[in-house]
């Protein structure tokens, strides 16, 4: 039985330029304790395979986590199906605030240790205790409040093209980094201040509020739904956008504008600008910030030397490339030293 991907990116992308039907583009997470993640990989597999389902899905025992994409007119079967699924039922889905008939190409459903990672290892850790829940109206409501502390649960390079206003952007690169800083720069205000927390769609905050609990925070909250929701709900009751800038997202999109506002600059000679590309030199694919005139200056590379490997026939490229691995500067998100504005600057510097 067939049970991973069999057609390329560039095929499934000409299959649905072929076929011209709109696809949604959706999130979800749900923390719940699961028996068998691998029973259940493979069950989502062969039904979502069907449904023409794309995207990336992580199964685990603490729960799981679906970005993807399905075909409008499937949409009710697809979630029919969420709903047979006892922790799945009326489970919330985050519809993109921007439409890309191509946000996702293929289906992954991969099985990990956990949803997010986390770096702990405590048995005594329960991810499903989590903080008090907010909507748009009362999460601006807590943000006026003196006594909030708003923290950014996202990396570096998310909220450096988007947060609200106020927030706490700590300078980390994982998830797993943000947790200690937090708890030890907070560690005085465990019962008096309100810890009001976001992400992207909720799923990192929501693990991040059953954590602070877990350290005996008393008034732990986070914005349901995270960013994606805030301003679906925002837009629908005209309620004040506290968010300025990009919401960064994990498909080919990148990015959705919340707001008109550009918060950031080019990585490399310090214009405004707030778009995310990939180095086009393969070996490298290092994720940064680059202008237009940036762009067409190093050929949509992250320096000089990459772009004169980026301007070789392929063939050659593919030789240099061959038995090596791209190094751990891609996952550093725009840390490179050949990003000279970017390690110029210090506007990460973040302090509560």
């Amino acid at each position: 039985m067939q049970l991973y991907n069999t057609l390329s990116a560039k095929e499934r992308a000409a299959l649905i330029e072929k076929a011209g039907k709109d696809r949604l583009t959706l999130s979800f997470y749900q923390y719940a304790h699961i028996g068998n993640p691998e029973i259940l990989r493979n069950h989502l597999f062969i039904i979502w395979n069907k449904l023409d389902v794309l995207g990336r899905i992580y199964v685990a025992k603490e729960g799981i986590n679906g970005q993807l994409s399905v075909p409008a007119e499937n949409f009710h079967a697809f979630k029919e199906h969420l709903d047979s699924i006892s922790f799945l039922k009326d489970i919330r889905l985050n519809v993109a605030v921007e439409q890309d008939n191509m946000s996702f190409l293929k289906l992954k459903v991969k099985v990990r240790h956990k949803i997010v990672a986390d770096g702990l290892e405590d048995d005594t850790f329960d991810v499903t205790d989590k903080g008090i829940h907010l909507d748009a109206e009362h999460f601006n409501k807590m943000a006026e409040d003196p006594n909030t502390v708003i923290i950014d649960m996202r990396n570096h390079y998310e909220s450096e093209i988007g947060h609200f206003q106020g927030a706490v952007t700590p300078d980390v690169d994982t998830f797993r980094d943000s947790l200690p800083i937090i708890e030890e720069q907070l560690a005085k205000h465990k019962e008096d201040k309100n810890l009001l927390m976001y992400c992207t769609g909720g799923i990192r905050c929501e693990k991040a509020s059953a954590y602070f609990k877990h350290k005996g925070f008393k008034n732990v909250y986070q914005l349901e739904g995270g960013i994606i929701e805030y301003t679906r709900q925002a837009k629908a009751q005209g309620l004040e956008n506290k968010f300025i800038g990009k919401n960064f997202v994990f498909d080919h999109r990148r990015a959705e504008r919340i707001s008109e506002d550009v918060i950031a600059r080019c990585h490399q000679c310090g214009k405004p600008c707030d778009a995310h590309t990939n180095c086009a030199n393969e070996a490298c694919h290092l994720l940064f910030i680059q202008c237009e005139d940036c762009a067409e200056e190093l050929d949509g590379c992250c320096s000089a030397d990459c772009q004169e490997v980026h301007a070789l026939p392929r063939e050659e490229q593919k030789v240099l490339r061959k038995g090596k691995h791209n190094s751990n500067k891609i996952f550093k998100k725009g840390r490179s030293e050949v990003l000279k504005y970017k390690n110029a600057s210090q506007a990460h510097k973040s302090e509560f």
